[in-house]
């Protein structure tokens, strides 16, 4: 009992607490409440249960014989314990999450240093009011106007009028 004890994770509940929305708060402490009364409970019971004295059971019975056969029974019992199926999953997910997340920063940094870049080109420029044509297609170059699209702009071609 006390390997498996020691086996369960414990919850970090603080960090739990910060990451439930307000509109399940009250879902959230029935867990806690739930799961607090369960591992007491648990607890509360001994490593290894009482061992069953044969002995006074085979002077307290009176038909022989009984007593051994019960004791037979009882050690040949085996209670199967549930196969863990799902830590292997649960792992594997995790695994895959925290992969995912690495991915995530990486792109983030190369994306900061880009948004960087443009700062400095916006913080470095010449003020809008200050600018000339020329200087704000060089700065913006997809303001430039395209005379193979527009070639008459801002006029109206003539057959137009």
């Amino acid at each position: 009992m006390s390997g498996r004890r020691a086996a369960l994770k414990a919850i970090d509940w603080l960090a739990f607490a910060e990451r439930v929305p307000p509109n399940q708060r009250t879902m959230f402490n029935n867990l806690k409440t739930r799961s607090d009364a369960i591992a007491a409970k648990l607890r509360s019971l001994p490593e290894k249960p009482v061992t069953i004295d044969w002995s006074y059971y085979k002077s307290a019975v009176a038909k022989a014989g009984m007593v051994d056969e019960f004791e037979k029974k009882f050690n040949a019992l085996k209670v199967p314990e549930p196969v863990d199926t799902q830590t292997a999953v649960i792992n594997a997910q995790e695994a895959e999450a925290n992969s995912a997340a690495a991915a995530y920063v990486e792109a983030s940094k190369t994306r900061i240093v880009e948004y960087e870049k443009q700062l400095d080109k916006f913080k470095n420029m010449i003020p809008f009011d200050q600018m000339t044509i020329e200087d704000l297609n060089d700065t913006f170059p997809e303001t430039k106007l395209d005379k193979a699209k527009h070639p008459y702009w801002p006029n109206k071609p003539i057959a137009e009028l």
